[in-house]
């Protein structure tokens, strides 16, 4: 483990922290975004649990972003001023987004992406972007209800996607998916009219 004086030295862009509401300071906001820099705040985490089972303290993870190097000490003196825990350099900013939510921890409770905050400018769907193995997924289970379903417009998949999944097909459909789902339906209902 680094010591105090060589933990001081260390300089990255991305840190991060945490605040408890019962003590971060009023205004904790406010100060923040006195830094004009981008900054994402997590759902208020009131579902976390230790091992044992007993409910953790509530709380909210911090992401800041700079344009440039920060050490630790600017940002110790920062999450002073806020009454927050110290801070810890942050390796992947799209790691911890996910992480504010627990996407990748499905024994850990699921926090709703509604309830997090991007500030400054900070771009939240595009570090939830799903990875090539999500997108796989999600490819799977669009054509499997294409089938299950009956689907047979584009429309008719593209008007569920945008009611009732928004946050998952919908960004894939209207991003790049469209020519393989498109023609995956186009396929089926040729096939499909040409059994008749």
């Amino acid at each position: 483990m680094a010591n105090k004086a060589s933990q001081g030295n260390v300089r990255t862009r991305n840190w991060t922290f945490v605040i408890y509401p019962e003590s971060v300071s009023e205004g904790w906001r406010d100060i923040l975004d006195d830094e004009h820099i981008q900054w994402v705040e997590s759902p208020l985490h009131d579902k976390d649990t230790n091992p044992n089972g007993e409910i953790k303290k509530a709380h909210k993870h911090i992401l800041v972003m700079y344009d440039g190097v920060k050490s630790y000490n600017q940002i110790l003196e920062l999450t002073e001023r806020i009454n927050a825990t110290v801070p810890q350099r942050c390796g992947s900013a799209k790691g911890l987004v996910r992480y504010m939510l627990h996407m990748d921890n499905p024994e850990k409770y699921q926090y709703d992406r509604e309830d997090m905050i991007a500030h400054g400018g900070a771009d939240i769907l595009e570090m939830l972007k799903p990875t090539s193995a999500s997108r796989y997924e999600m490819f799977k289970e669009m054509t499997s209800f294409i089938v299950e379903n009956d689907i047979r417009e584009y429309e008719e998949l593209w008007i569920y996607a945008m009611e009732h999944r928004f946050d998952d097909w919908f960004p894939l459909l209207a991003d790049n998916g469209t020519f393989a789902i498109n023609t995956f339906i186009k396929s089926r209902r040729h096939r499909i009219k040409d059994n008749k």
